[in-house]
């Protein structure tokens, strides 16, 4: 039987001071083929590469990564600023009308990290820069050493260190059967104020939002602030995010091939 296929965003690089490459993180890919059965299959987070009509009958489903860039400012009427670059515009053209035409057309589609932050600015919502700025949030940014660098022990970045509040009854509550679960906390940038058809979800305690669905979606679209791929075959909320978008996945696979 034909295993049904993702496609992963990529992400601008360059290598070398000289070569430009599109890239995704390990852990996303592998995180798909093992818990998900999928195929996954980067695709350039470039316009003048991928069109987004042929990508989606390529694929059965869509991962949007994290990325080390951040969604640019001018995408939700704010002005950039230097201190928060790097930016990826190229991929700000490609994920953006992606969201909307996977939830059009029923395509699974499962944002990460700046891909959450994406879904929400697809949808008119907007984002803070630092969310570690307004009063009272916390540092949800990777751990670093006492010198500024950054934590050499990936156990340590992407240790679970704060809940999130799940809405009753909802379909978070739904997939995890619980309402309060614990979660790693790797980014910088974060929603502010939630799109016109963005379900928030999930909160963490210091009120920072961590899970969206977007409403009236023919399919799965869900998306989550903290970095689910890193770990789902062994931990079981991200185990049961990933599993959920894999039978999405292979109940659209079925249905259109």
């Amino acid at each position: 039987m034909k295993r049904p296929v993702v496609g992963v965003i990529g992400n601008r690089y360059i290598v070398e001071n000289r070569f430009a490459v599109q890239s995704a993180g390990e852990r996303n890919l592998t995180s798909i083929a093992a818990v998900t059965g999928a195929l996954p299959l980067i695709f350039a987070g470039e316009p003048n590469i991928t069109d987004i009509g042929d990508l989606l009958d390529a694929v059965d489903g869509i991962v949007l990564t994290g990325a080390r860039a951040n969604v640019h400012p001018s995408r939700f009427a704010a002005e950039p600023s230097a201190k928060h670059e790097p930016y990826d515009q190229s991929r700000d053209s490609v994920a953006l009308p992606l969201v909307e035409a996977c939830v059009a057309q029923g395509v699974p589609i499962f944002g990460i990290c700046r891909g959450f932050q994406e879904m929400n600015v697809a949808y008119g919502g907007t984002l803070h820069p630092e969310i570690r700025e307004i009063p009272g949030r916390m540092n949800h940014r990777m751990p670093r050493l006492e010198n500024g660098e950054i934590h050499p022990d990936p156990e340590v970045i992407f240790a679970d260190r704060h809940d999130v509040r799940l809405t009753p009854g909802g379909t978070f509550a739904g997939l995890f059967g619980r309402d309060t679960i614990r979660v790693n906390s790797l980014h910088g940038q974060g929603i502010l104020e939630p799109g016109k058809r963005i379900v928030v979800e999930g909160i963490a305690e210091d009120e920072t939002i961590e899970a969206i669905r977007i409403d009236g979606a023919k399919g799965f679209a869900l998306g989550v602030q903290w970095h689910a791929e890193y770990d789902p075959e062994t931990n079981p909320v991200n185990r049961a995010l990933f599993e959920a978008f894999g039978d999405a996945v292979r109940s659209f696979a079925a249905s259109h091939h």
